[in-house]
């Protein structure tokens, strides 16, 4: 599935009644799920977002766009934030799946819509911009609504879709930008102090555009020839805007920001850096805030950084990682950074109720008399106790004197350890939900010539799907084999029973994941793939089966020789 998130921001911040409307119009869509409804009085604009399937974001962006020109008369709008129409930008943003093209078709084709079908004005923007002077949207939001009426009409102002006319209609609606960008991080760093010149003079360090005055060792303002102030003309950070401003609220200056694409400019980059400039400046950070919602790559990349400049590492659990970096960026500084409801992923995570129970829930659920969980789920449960274990067993490395040599290894292990360790503990759920689709297929009506025919494709691909869950999980095991055997021969020797388990789940893993691919495949009417499939697993099984002898013989050779050597 491609995931998208899209954002409208609408030019209304202050009637309740018009944002709800508006905003609601997102969850007729099935499948898109509304995420957060921002409004700003000041502004008087309101940021939407809301995730959904590919088709069904665009479709629930129309549907938001549609009921803004219903409802708000850009005729009457004010507002401090720079705004072009009712709707004033739309952008789609690349989520799980979901590449950048995907958003610009996106963007595009919905703009067609919105212009042919609500005739209202369309810019492309950012990646979706026709024009590279259109790229920056500041640029087409030049002397914002007040000046459509004289750029519309004109081939230097011809908008991408809809009307390019000064009309009734379009003075109500005025025009609307749809783009497609990188998820857009609003981060705030707080300062402490009130001065604002000094969250001001560090915001134009960083920002992309630079305008800093530049000062001498002494700090001193340095002047040309001319006699007028140098100033920075570009800041530290690429795809960063940043200025500063005081929070009555908190009672603090703050660096705010906008870091437009993460993965070039991450917050922990620019949090350490403001750090340097505060202490420069005779002031210091005091934490940060994330205003909406963070990827949980940006996250997760943080956590490694400050775990790495500890020394420490970074081949720990997710949350160990979301917890080391909201410690590190001070996220709870002003109020509560809760992983759950601010991570994206998180919001829009299905939820996994097997994985999300106490051990003793889940043998209990397995121990009832339905079907699922059964066998398939545990195969997969093992997989990630062995994954687990190798990378317990590398974090009990790192840092140990006499493993100097291993240090780097074993953190690549512990890394390495954990992904695997996720992907199986998903697929725990994932061979419940598979049979649950099974099961669905097979109670689907057959009344017809058309329902049999309905019925019979889609008990095929629930039963492909099926079969396909336990393959992945068989499929995996040759990965986790590997950091067994890395944690076996270069790891804590003191762990070296632990590296044995891992051995041995991982062979109980490979092993009910085969018997749960051999039998789903005699249900399946497609003898190409039944074909297929049996001769990836049975290939996987041998090697698998002849690394878990060799592997086990070496561990069992080892312990039992250690205690041969202890004195009697």
């Amino acid at each position: 599935m491609k995931l998208v998130e899209c954002v409208p921001n609408i030019s209304e911040g202050k009637n309740r009644k018009i944002i709800d409307a508006v905003a609601a119009e997102a969850e007729t869509v099935e499948g898109v799920r509304l995420l957060d409804v921002d409004p700003g009085a000041a502004t008087n604009r309101t940021v939407i977002t809301f995730v959904g399937p590919h088709e069904a974001a665009a479709e629930a962006a129309f549907r938001i766009i549609r009921k803004a020109a219903e409802l708000i008369d850009m005729r009457q709008q004010k507002g401090e934030h720079p705004r072009n129409g009712a709707t004033d930008v739309c952008p789609f943003v690349p989520l799980a799946g979901a590449t950048m093209d995907d958003c610009v078709d996106l963007a595009r084709r919905l703009g067609a819509r919105v212009g042919g079908e609500l005739g209202i004005p369309v810019y492309f923007y950012e990646h979706a911009a026709t024009r590279p002077e259109w790229k920056n949207l500041a640029a087409i939001r030049q002397g914002e609504y007040e000046a459509l009426k004289d750029k519309l009409g004109t081939a230097e102002w011809k908008p991408d879709a809809g009307p390019n006319a000064w009309t009734d209609a379009v003075a109500r609606t005025g025009a609307t930008q749809i783009g497609a960008r990188q998820f857009l991080i609003a981060y705030n760093i707080n300062l402490n102090t009130r001065l604002v010149s000094v969250a001001r003079r560090i915001g134009m360090l960083i920002r992309e555009q630079g305008g800093a005055v530049v000062k001498d060792e002494r700090g001193n303002k340095v002047r040309g020839a001319d006699g007028q102030l140098k100033k920075h003309e570009k800041g530290l950070f690429e795809h960063c805007k940043a200025t500063g401003w005081f929070i009555e609220e908190y009672g603090i200056a703050q660096v705010t920001m906008n870091l437009t694409d993460y993965r070039v400019t991450p917050p922990h980059a620019v949090f350490d850096t403001v750090c340097r400039l505060a202490d420069e400046a005779g002031c210091r950070v005091t934490g940060s805030e994330i205003v909406g919602l963070v990827p949980l790559e940006a996250m997760l990349a943080s956590g490694r950084h400050y775990l790495a400049r500890q020394g420490a590492s970074a081949g720990v659990p997710e949350s160990d990682l979301i917890d080391a970096a909201r410690r590190s960026l001070g996220l709870d500084q002003v109020s509560r950074f809760d992983p759950n409801e601010r991570i994206i992923e998180y919001r829009v995570a299905a939820k996994r109720p097997l994985v999300s129970r106490t051990v003793t829930g889940f043998v209990d659920e397995l121990s009832r008399d339905s079907a699922a969980p059964g066998g398939g789920s545990v195969a997969a449960l093992c997989g990630a106790l062995s994954a687990g274990l190798s990378a317990m067993v590398a974090n009990l490395t790192v840092g140990k004197k006499g493993y100097e040599g291993a240090q780097d290894e074993m953190k690549r292990v512990a890394a390495a350890g954990q992904w695997v360790k996720d992907s199986l503990v998903r697929a725990v759920d994932d061979d419940t939900f598979a049979f649950m689709k099974v099961m669905a297929a097979l109670g689907l009506p057959k009344t017809t010539k058309e329902q049999t025919a309905t019925r019979i494709a889609t008990l095929l691909d629930a039963k492909k799907e099926a079969t396909l869950v336990p393959l992945s999980v068989l499929a995996a095991i040759p990965g986790a084999l590997d950091l067994a055997l890395a944690v076996a021969e270069r790891g804590n020797a003191n762990s070296l029973s632990d590296a044995g388990v891992a051995v041995l789940t991982a062979r109980t893993a490979a092993m009910g994941a085969y018997y749960n691919v051999l039998i789903n495949l005699p249900g399946i009417e497609d003898a190409a793939f039944v074909d297929e499939i049996r001769s990836r697993a049975e290939g996987l099984v041998r090697d698998v089966t002849a690394r878990c002898d060799d592997l086990d013989s070496r561990i069992v050779g080892r312990l039992r020789g250690a205690l041969d050597k202890k004195p009697s």
